[in-house]
Protein backbone atom coordinates (compact mmCIF):
# COMPACT_ATOMS: atom_id res chain seq x y z
CA UNK A 1 0.00 0.00 0.00
CA UNK A 2 2.84 2.42 0.83
CA UNK A 3 4.47 1.70 -2.51
CA UNK A 4 1.24 2.47 -4.39
CA UNK A 5 0.80 5.75 -2.48
CA UNK A 6 4.43 6.66 -3.20
CA UNK A 7 4.00 5.98 -6.94
CA UNK A 8 0.77 8.00 -7.04
CA UNK A 9 2.47 10.90 -5.26
CA UNK A 10 5.47 10.74 -7.59
CA UNK A 11 3.26 10.76 -10.69
CA UNK A 12 1.17 13.66 -9.35
CA UNK A 13 4.30 15.66 -8.50
CA UNK A 14 5.73 15.03 -11.96
CA UNK A 15 2.46 16.09 -13.62
CA UNK A 16 2.23 19.30 -11.58
CA UNK A 17 5.89 20.15 -12.29
CA UNK A 18 5.41 19.69 -16.02
CA UNK A 19 2.28 21.87 -16.00
CA UNK A 20 3.95 24.66 -14.08
CA UNK A 21 7.07 24.82 -16.25
CA UNK A 22 7.51 28.18 -17.89
CA UNK A 23 9.00 26.52 -20.97
CA UNK A 24 6.94 25.38 -23.93
CA UNK A 25 7.93 23.45 -27.00
CA UNK A 26 7.06 24.52 -30.52
CA UNK A 27 7.16 22.51 -33.72
CA UNK A 28 5.24 24.73 -36.16
CA UNK A 29 6.50 26.92 -39.01
CA UNK A 30 9.71 28.82 -38.32
CA UNK A 31 9.35 32.45 -37.28
CA UNK A 32 11.39 34.20 -39.97
CA UNK A 33 10.72 37.75 -38.79
CA UNK A 34 9.21 39.67 -35.89
CA UNK A 35 7.49 42.97 -36.72
CA UNK A 36 6.56 45.56 -34.09
CA UNK A 37 4.51 48.60 -35.00
CA UNK A 38 4.87 50.99 -32.08
CA UNK A 39 1.99 53.30 -33.07
CA UNK A 40 -0.44 50.35 -33.04
CA UNK A 41 1.16 48.68 -29.97
CA UNK A 42 1.21 45.42 -31.96
CA UNK A 43 3.74 42.68 -32.61
CA UNK A 44 3.48 40.04 -35.32
CA UNK A 45 5.42 36.78 -35.54
CA UNK A 46 5.82 36.04 -39.23
CA UNK A 47 6.69 33.02 -41.36
CA UNK A 48 7.78 34.73 -44.55
CA UNK A 49 4.69 36.84 -45.42
CA UNK A 50 2.22 34.84 -43.29
CA UNK A 51 1.24 36.04 -39.81
CA UNK A 52 1.58 33.24 -37.25
CA UNK A 53 0.68 35.19 -34.10
CA UNK A 54 -0.33 38.74 -33.17
CA UNK A 55 0.22 40.34 -29.76
CA UNK A 56 -0.65 43.60 -28.05
CA UNK A 57 2.53 45.11 -26.57
CA UNK A 58 3.63 47.75 -24.09
CA UNK A 59 6.68 49.87 -24.86
CA UNK A 60 9.10 52.21 -23.13
CA UNK A 61 7.68 54.96 -20.93
CA UNK A 62 8.46 57.57 -23.66
CA UNK A 63 7.51 55.54 -26.73
CA UNK A 64 7.59 58.15 -29.52
CA UNK A 65 10.71 58.29 -31.62
CA UNK A 66 13.82 56.13 -31.88
CA UNK A 67 15.87 55.28 -28.81
CA UNK A 68 18.96 57.47 -28.90
CA UNK A 69 20.40 57.55 -25.39
CA UNK A 70 20.51 55.46 -22.28
CA UNK A 71 17.62 56.35 -19.97
CA UNK A 72 15.45 58.12 -22.55
CA UNK A 73 12.63 55.58 -22.09
CA UNK A 74 12.22 55.06 -25.83
CA UNK A 75 11.89 51.76 -27.65
CA UNK A 76 14.32 51.54 -30.60
CA UNK A 77 13.16 51.75 -34.21
CA UNK A 78 14.85 49.93 -37.06
CA UNK A 79 16.02 46.46 -38.03
CA UNK A 80 17.76 44.36 -35.41
CA UNK A 81 18.12 40.68 -34.51
CA UNK A 82 17.18 38.49 -31.57
CA UNK A 83 20.63 37.85 -30.14
CA UNK A 84 20.20 36.22 -26.73
CA UNK A 85 17.79 34.46 -24.39
CA UNK A 86 17.34 34.92 -20.67
CA UNK A 87 15.40 32.07 -19.02
CA UNK A 88 16.00 33.60 -15.58
CA UNK A 89 14.90 37.15 -16.39
CA UNK A 90 13.32 39.20 -13.63
CA UNK A 91 10.73 39.85 -16.36
CA UNK A 92 9.74 36.14 -16.53
CA UNK A 93 11.45 35.18 -19.82
CA UNK A 94 13.18 37.51 -22.25
CA UNK A 95 14.64 37.65 -25.75
CA UNK A 96 17.44 40.14 -26.33
CA UNK A 97 17.35 42.61 -29.21
CA UNK A 98 20.67 43.56 -30.83
CA UNK A 99 20.26 47.28 -30.02
CA UNK A 100 22.52 49.28 -30.11
CA UNK A 101 24.06 48.74 -33.52
CA UNK A 102 27.14 50.65 -34.74
CA UNK A 103 25.05 53.56 -36.04
CA UNK A 104 23.19 53.89 -32.70
CA UNK A 105 26.49 53.89 -30.77
CA UNK A 106 28.09 56.47 -33.09
CA UNK A 107 25.12 58.84 -32.79
CA UNK A 108 25.12 58.67 -29.00
CA UNK A 109 28.91 59.07 -28.81
CA UNK A 110 28.77 62.11 -31.14
CA UNK A 111 26.32 63.66 -28.64
CA UNK A 112 28.53 62.88 -25.64
CA UNK A 113 26.20 60.14 -24.35
CA UNK A 114 25.82 56.37 -24.36
CA UNK A 115 23.24 54.54 -26.44
CA UNK A 116 22.17 52.23 -23.65
CA UNK A 117 21.36 48.60 -24.22
CA UNK A 118 19.65 45.61 -22.62
CA UNK A 119 16.58 45.97 -24.81
CA UNK A 120 14.37 42.88 -24.73
CA UNK A 121 11.03 41.39 -25.57
CA UNK A 122 9.88 40.20 -22.15
CA UNK A 123 7.02 39.26 -19.88
CA UNK A 124 5.83 41.19 -16.87
CA UNK A 125 8.08 42.07 -13.98
CA UNK A 126 7.51 40.01 -10.87
CA UNK A 127 7.70 43.01 -8.54
CA UNK A 128 7.11 46.05 -10.72
CA UNK A 129 4.52 48.55 -9.55
CA UNK A 130 4.31 49.89 -13.12
CA UNK A 131 3.65 46.65 -15.00
CA UNK A 132 -0.10 47.25 -15.16
CA UNK A 133 0.39 50.71 -16.68
CA UNK A 134 0.65 51.21 -20.45
CA UNK A 135 4.16 51.74 -21.77
CA UNK A 136 5.86 51.00 -18.47
CA UNK A 137 9.23 49.58 -19.58
CA UNK A 138 12.58 51.37 -19.80
CA UNK A 139 12.58 50.85 -23.59
CA UNK A 140 11.70 47.17 -23.99
CA UNK A 141 8.73 45.45 -25.58
CA UNK A 142 6.48 43.75 -23.03
CA UNK A 143 3.74 41.11 -23.33
CA UNK A 144 1.98 38.95 -20.74
CA UNK A 145 3.90 36.07 -19.18
CA UNK A 146 1.58 33.57 -20.85
CA UNK A 147 2.26 35.15 -24.25
CA UNK A 148 5.99 35.28 -23.52
CA UNK A 149 6.06 31.50 -22.98
CA UNK A 150 4.82 31.04 -26.54
CA UNK A 151 7.07 33.73 -28.05
CA UNK A 152 10.13 32.31 -26.25
CA UNK A 153 9.39 28.87 -27.74
CA UNK A 154 8.72 30.16 -31.26
CA UNK A 155 11.43 32.80 -31.84
CA UNK A 156 15.01 31.64 -32.30
CA UNK A 157 18.24 33.56 -31.90
CA UNK A 158 19.17 35.22 -35.19
CA UNK A 159 15.56 36.08 -36.09
CA UNK A 160 15.20 39.55 -37.62
CA UNK A 161 13.05 42.04 -35.71
CA UNK A 162 11.80 45.18 -37.42
CA UNK A 163 10.55 47.86 -35.06
CA UNK A 164 8.48 50.45 -36.89
CA UNK A 165 7.29 53.87 -35.63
Amino acid sequence: MKRRAFITLALATSFIASCSSKFKSYNGPQVTRVVVQKSKRKMWLMHNKRVLKTYKVDLGFAPRGHKQFEGDGKTPEGSYFINRRNPKSKFFLSLGISYPNAKDKAYARANGKTAGGDIFIHGGAVLSANKNQPDWTAGCISVSNKEMRTIYAMVENGTQIDILP
